[in-house]
């Protein structure tokens, strides 16, 4: 047995079905977009073993993008928690039998409240598709499990189906990166999306000198100020130059140095800047490791507003 080919025809089984369902796609999906993009509620979704546990994925999914979803399962549902359904909301069953014991007695309950049901099922004439208001096929040739048993190729075509609600519906909303970082606030994927340069820029005792300073007093400042970098500024506070300790270490390979010299002479003359401090912290570090440099310095109206450091983005974990 060639496991590799093995693994292999798994995951081409389960992509051709994929395509396929692609191309099968009709006014089905538009039609359950419109009904969840048109309730006042919740997209209350519900299934019993596999068809749940995607169903507790889809409904993760939907609510990190903008629609307010949570997951119920039919058993607790006939226990006390279908008074979690309230009459705004809607329903998103899914059942590739159509016929799942548990699920299909919450139902008349569902539509006794008028609550409407979009209904995932190979079988539109199952019991769920017969309560269902619309119904997304599970219309699979068959699992890639080489018993046809476990549910593979099936609950990936669901999986499948559910980014494709939630992707839709956050085309529909006009659901923009600035959205989804208001529900992704923790971890590096919130870091990404939300953390902005004024954020993180340093701000005070940075290494500024005046653009006549010697190259001895720039060192001075240089080790004092610890960011590897000194800031030249004109007699009105506008930044005119860099010296970096790239530049430093530089200088003292020339043969006519003279530590007393003005450090303007070896420093970077026109240095890569930010204007906008709103920018994303991810976009400045794209801008750091674009130009091979350490500091960006932060104006504001020319003047330094603040400066980052290659380590204040790489140390937030970004990347």
């Amino acid at each position: 047995m060639n496991l590799i080919e093995v693994a292999k025809e798994v995951l081409r089984i389960e992509g051709n079905e994929l395509l396929r369902q692609a191309d099968k796609l009709g006014t089905e999906i538009e039609n359950a977009v419109n009904l969840i993009h048109s309730i006042k509620g919740k997209v209350i979704i519900t299934g019993i073993g596999k068809s749940g546990h995607i169903g507790a994925k889809i409904a993760a999914t939907l609510a990190s993008t903008g629609t307010s979803s949570f997951f119920l399962h039919p058993t607790e549902a006939m226990h006390g928690d279908l008074g979690m359904i309230g009459k705004d909301d809607l329903v998103l069953a899914i059942s590739f039998s159509g016929e799942s014991d548990e699920l299909i007695k919450i139902l008349p309950h569902v539509k006794r409240f008028g609550v409407k049901i979009i209904g995932m099922t190979k079988n539109l004439d199952s019991s769920l598709g017969k309560f269902s208001d619309v119904v997304l096929a599970l219309d699979i040739v068959g699992e890639a499990c080489p018993l046809n048993a476990a549910p593979t190729t099936s609950t990936t075509l669901t999986l499948a189906l559910g980014d494709a609600l939630a992707v839709c519906l956050m085309q529909k909303r006009n659901f923009k990166a600035e959205d989804f970082a208001n529900f992704h606030p923790g971890g590096s994927l919130g870091k990404r999306l939300f953390v902005k340069v004024k954020d993180v820029m340093k701000t005070q005792n940075l290494p500024i000198v005046s653009e006549d300073v010697s190259i001895k007093n720039a060192i001075d400042t240089m080790t004092h100020g610890k960011l590897g970098n000194v800031l030249l500024t004109n007699k009105d506070g506008v930044l005119v130059a860099i010296l970096s300790d790239g530049d430093l270490r530089r200088a003292l390979m020339d043969e006519n140095f003279n530590i007393n010299e003005q450090a303007i002479k070896y420093a970077t003359k026109n240095p890569k800047v930010l204007d906008n401090e709103n920018i994303l912290a991810i976009d400045a570090l794209s801008i750091i490791e674009e130009y091979k440099i350490q500091l960006l310095v932060v104006l504001n109206g020319g003047k330094i507003a603040g400066v980052l450091h290659i380590h204040d983005l790489t140390g937030l974990g970004l990347k």
